[in-house]
């Protein structure tokens, strides 16, 4: 059944500012909008997801999504947001980011589904052969210098120590742009993105009704935070990506698993398709007993899903059930091949096996060869204070030494730093 997309953001909480008409435009006909994604690396992460959603849910309510690439604004930068221009990327390295964030998006949308099919653009396509000359000819002349220095993303940067370059300067006019070469183009009538992009997408807009006298509309929804305020997305160990080689499906599920009770019923509404009657039902089921963590349960579940798979999912809480309640003859029992399936989407440090030789201190291994502690102060504080096993079994000596017999087939280590923290050492 087809929703009402502006409502269906609203409930969610997610929207953040309309401009006017854009919705009775969308309920008056089938509409193609697009939002744009920064391919800086070869895979997208957490943070990018509202946005993905957006799109989904765009389709979902019966309109055409374009999930645009910014091939070559990835070599211009964008001052939306930051403090500090970042680097520029070469034509090779944004080619296989774009590959890498194609294949993404395509779990997400569909891209056979007849007249509201999905489809991806890359704006490089538009802009590789165009001038200098040409663009600042075509497009430089509608939009004025002051308003472009109006947009507050502008006069952040320019106010601030570093100042601002020419090239990200510009970065609002190409994006202007692409607005408008998808609306000539692909009838795109509505642009989206995050609330930071407000300035960037107006801009479009106002292109639009200067060069050809046409209109077009904007929305965007909210950037996500945390409840605490601050930065959504990341871990301890830094982005939380939608590829697997970057964050393992089970680091991932644990991402969401261990959200606040607070995020996850603002998460349980952003980032999954479960409907409204299901989440109150499920919030009504978490006050009665919060130890259960049914939001995040579910949370986590959805997404899991949805950016790897269901065998990934289950396996995510295979591996949690064992880290948590397994004991040492559990782990003895594991050959390396089961080491390797269940503990293999944990954090892991290889290990030279003749640096173990006929022994290792283990302090030395946990800090020196692998990076379990930044320091061996902190290394045997916490193993005098019997807060370290070693696959299960608490070592309480910091002149212990972790012989090679240790390891499961001579290859796998668990090294356990209290009841949540787990890695694996592996010997190569």
């Amino acid at each position: 059944m087809k929703t009402n997309f502006i409502e269906e953001l609203k409930w969610r909480g997610i929207l953040h500012d309309v401009m006017p008409g854009t919705e009775e435009l969308l309920n008056k006909e089938v509409v193609t909008g697009y939002i744009g994604f920064d391919p800086t690396a070869d895979s997208l992460h957490v943070g990018s997801l509202a946005q993905i959603m957006t799109l989904l849910r765009f389709q979902l309510a019966g309109h055409k999504p374009l999930a645009l690439i910014g091939g070559a604004t990835g070599m211009v930068g964008d001052p939306s947001g930051k403090s500090a221009e970042r680097n520029l990327l070469d034509a090779d390295t944004l080619n296989k980011n774009v590959e890498g964030i194609k294949k993404q998006l395509s779990k997400f949308l569909d891209f056979n589904c007849g007249e509201i099919s999905a489809e991806l653009v890359n704006n490089y396509d538009w802009f590789k052969n165009y001038s200098f000359l040409d663009f600042i000819r075509d497009a430089g002349k509608h939009i004025t210098v002051n308003y472009m220095m109006a947009k507050d993303s502008v006069k952040n940067r320019i106010n601030g120590d570093s100042g601002m370059s020419f090239t990200e300067f510009s970065y609002q006019l190409i994006q202007g742009y692409d607005f408008y070469h998808l609306w000539k183009e692909k009838n795109c009538k509505v642009q989206m993105g995050g609330s930071d992009q407000w300035g960037n997408i107006t801009t479009g807009t106002e292109f639009i009704r200067r060069k050809a006298g046409g209109e077009a509309f904007a929305l965007t929804t909210q950037l996500i935070k945390k409840s605490d305020g601050t930065k959504f997305g990341k871990s301890e160990s830094g982005n939380i990506w939608l590829d697997r080689n970057k964050t393992s499906p089970y680091k991932f599920y644990q991402f969401w698993l261990n959200v606040s009770d607070d995020d996850a019923k603002s998460y349980i509404r952003i980032f999954t398709l479960l409907d409204q009657s299901e989440i109150e039902a499920m919030e009504l089921q978490h006050t009665t007993a919060p130890h259960e963590r049914y939001i995040q349960k579910a949370l986590a579940k959805e997404i899991t899903i949805r950016v790897h798979n269901e065998a990934d999912y289950l396996q995510a809480i295979e591996t949690a059930e064992f880290l948590f309640k397994s004991k040492a003859e559990d782990v003895a029992n594991l050959n390396p091949e089961a080491f390797e399936k269940m503990l293999g989407g944990i954090d892991t440090f290889e290990v030279n096996k003749a640096d173990v030789g006929n022994g290792i201190n283990i302090v030395d291994l946990i800090v020196d060869k692998a990076a379990v502690f930044p320091s061996k102060t902190e290394a045997r504080k916490m193993v005098s204070g019997n807060a370290i096993s070693i696959n299960k079994t608490k070592i309480a000596d910091v002149n212990a030494i972790v012989s090679l017999e240790a390891f499961i087939g001579e290859s796998h280590l668990l090294v356990s730093k209290g009841k949540k923290e787990n890695y694996l050492i592996k010997l190569i």
